[in-house]
């Protein structure tokens, strides 16, 4: 089945490969989340095939087409064409970056009415890469971090790739912040407070875009994938 329920009124979907710099290649995942009034809410969508679109349709419409950072867009354009009553909407700086998508509105700190009741977020600023915006069902406890936590199994990687992933911290036994995310943080005062907020909804599940889904002790797991952020005594 192209579309897995992970928990009450939340979906994943694994997509194709994609291959990023330097030749490294990467999996990836989308979450589908049915909103109160039966419309449908997706996070980062993948590669549109038809087994993806029938699996999709199949459980309802769909509403909003979530990118997540400014990195995860480069299937917007497909799935706004096939649903064009979707509404798009856009990381911090992706809207600048895609002229040719017309976006409802970019995300901010508070959720946009449509999902509110259902789903909170938080921006994570002051990162040179990218801006990462971080979900979380309330209803299921499940946390959604795109780029910024990352697990790849051994093996993923050969050659100096595998060197490379494994010093980064991409390659682990849980989520983990690679490191190239960790030194370009600029205003670590600003991650941690959004860190906080993350903390505080006491997570149970945690989702990745790039790594296998963790479905207990969601608050450790972010506690000890952030340790690194904590201020120095």
């Amino acid at each position: 089945m192209m579309l897995d329920e992970f928990a009450d009124g939340i979906w994943l979907a694994n997509g194709t490969e994609v291959v990023a710099a330097m030749g490294f290649h990467y999996p990836t995942r989308m979450v589908v989340v049915r909103l109160t009034d039966g419309a449908l809410w997706v996070w980062s969508p993948v590669a549109l095939s038809q087994d993806i679109r029938a699996a999709v349709d199949a459980i309802g419409p769909v509403g909003y087409l979530v990118a997540p950072n400014h990195l995860h867009h480069v299937f917007l354009a497909d799935w706004a064409e096939a649903y064009p009553q979707a509404e798009l909407w856009a990381a911090p700086g992706l809207a600048e970056k895609r002229g040719d998508l017309a976006f409802a509105g970019t995300l901010g700190n508070d959720p946009a009415p449509p999902w509110s009741d259902v789903i909170e977020q938080v921006v994570i600023p002051g990162n040179r890469i990218t801006t990462e915006v971080v979900f979380y069902h309330i209803p299921s406890r499940t946390v959604l971090f795109c780029d910024l936590l990352q697990q790849l199994p051994v093996g993923w990687f050969k050659g100096w790739r595998a060197i490379v992933a494994r010093l980064d911290g991409m390659i682990g036994l849980e989520p983990s912040v690679p490191k190239k995310f960790r030194v370009a943080f600029s205003d670590k005062d600003a991650a941690r407070a959004a860190v906080r907020r993350i903390l505080g909804w006491s997570p149970k599940a945690v989702v990745v875009a790039h790594g296998a889904p963790v479905t207990t002790d969601g608050t450790a797991v972010l506690e000890r994938a952030f340790a690194w952020l904590r201020p120095r005594k």
